[in-house]
């Protein structure tokens, strides 16, 4: 026989679970399928390679969920400064004076507590699985994928891997980048590969946790360092944290080729001067980067959330913050749409897409902007994104405005940036 749910959830990592626990919130009956659940929490680790900078907005989304305190009793470091600023060396660098090139946010200029915190994903997904685990209308489904997808006008039927079926009158494709619900449905995606790939490099460095996230800025991509949580009683002294080295393929296959020792000296080396000593090199690990959007956000009985919607460009940590933002923006709605009767009614779920598409389309614009702008040293240009991180240090009311808005802090953009982003191909009128 089936099992029947209101709505059947495929992909149980941080945007999945986080859904499916809002959802049982309001008492929608929810499967949440995934491969595997989450490793237990080991205090005594080392941390995850993987790890995101979660904005205030995404904190306050998980503490309705009842998340994040699970998160800050784990392991969270919060961040009170970020900074950018152009490594690139160049002959029209002396036309302005290297302070100029640089520009630091910090909670106080902001009026907050924090800017956001640097959380491994495994602890957000374990402390989302957690507060799904404890909804009653929530039920876990570990081990199983999907094989085949099935829709009619009442309801959508998925068939597990071993055989069982599920039926929900709508399905959820949560599931990453490379989607198999979204692959099921027949919902395309346009795709764009960059040169560059990431290196992410987990450390330890000498001294007192950092309260500053940073990049610098060259020609073959930024390098960036986020700040992690004391490494305890085991190494006295010491922290841990995150590098992330973009550059090209071939580069990064030499640097993960290399033993610790020379891969600590290149790291010396290559990164800015205010790099914390390091002591130890923990993991490291490369992936592809590529802009990637869905053709459509739902089609039929089908709606895609997280990066199996969308993915972009991870210069500023936003992927998972916009992952976040789908999850709210899809439980608000199908709480409406459930007063009508059927989880998958139009209405709603276009609702859901002309609301979402246009805010992670403008964010793809501007991760795209800078990948351009800054991953390169021809001379004009270098002179143009000078001028321009000197200007956002010369106005410092306009771009607190601005950074306030992308860190969650305030849901509107300044009525004239709105007003410039309302004229962008595509956009007009959002």
């Amino acid at each position: 026989m089936n099992q029947a749910f209101d709505t059947i959830i495929v992909g149980a990592g941080m945007v999945g679970a986080a859904l499916a626990t809002g959802l049982g919130q309001q008492g929608i009956r929810v499967a949440l399928i995934d491969k595997a659940e989450p490793s237990a929490f080991d205090a005594s680790s080392a941390p995850d390679i993987r790890v995101s900078a979660l904005s205030a907005g995404s904190e306050r989304y998980l503490d309705s969920l009842g998340a994040w305190h699970s998160i800050l009793a784990m392991r969270a470091t919060p961040y009170r400064r970020l900074a950018v600023w152009d490594e690139t060396p160049n002959p029209l660098s002396r036309l302005l004076p290297p302070s100029l090139t640089e520009v630091e946010f910090s909670a106080e200029q902001l009026g907050a507590r924090h800017l956001g915190h640097i959380v491994e994903n495994s602890i957000t997904q374990q402390a989302l699985w957690q507060s799904a685990e404890a909804e009653p209308d929530v039920t876990l489904i570990t081990g199983r994928s999907v094989q085949d997808l099935k829709q009619d006008q009442q309801l959508a039927r998925v068939t597990l891997d071993d055989g069982s079926q599920l039926e929900a009158q709508l399905v959820i494709g949560a599931d990453g980048a490379m989607s198999r619900v979204r692959d099921l449905a027949g919902i395309g995606v346009t795709r764009d590969q960059y040169d560059q790939q990431a290196m992410v490099i987990s450390v330890r460095y000498r001294g007192s946790v950092e309260d500053i996230t940073w990049q610098g800025f060259y020609p073959s991509g930024p390098r960036a360092f986020l700040p992690l949580h004391s490494a305890g009683e085991q190494f006295p002294g010491e922290c841990w944290g995150s590098l992330v080295w973009y550059d090209h393929p071939a580069r990064l296959a030499e640097l993960k080729a290399m033993d610790e020792p020379a891969l600590m000296a290149e790291i010396q080396k290559r990164f800015p001067a205010r790099l914390p000593e390091l002591t130890h090199i923990d993991a490291r690990a490369s992936f592809p980067i590529a802009r990637q959007h869905a053709k459509h956000y739902y089609l039929n009985r089908v709606v895609l959330a997280g990066d199996a919607a969308h993915t972009i460009n991870p210069l500023a940590g936003q992927g998972v913050n916009l992952g976040f933002q789908d999850a709210q923006c899809l439980q608000g709605l199908l709480k409406e749409a459930r007063r009508g009767g059927d989880l998958a009614c139009e209405r709603w779920l276009a609702l859901y897409e002309q609301q979402r598409r246009p805010a992670n389309q403008r964010m793809m614009l501007a991760m795209d902007l800078f990948y351009h702008l800054f991953s390169n040293a021809i001379p004009p240009v270098h002179l143009v994104r000078n001028l321009g991180l000197g200007a956002a240090r010369a106005l410092p009311f306009a771009r607190n405005r601005v950074a306030r808005y992308a860190m969650g802090l305030d849901d509107k953009l300044p009525a004239p940036l709105q007003q410039m982003v309302n004229r962008l191909p595509g956009l007009g009128g959002l």
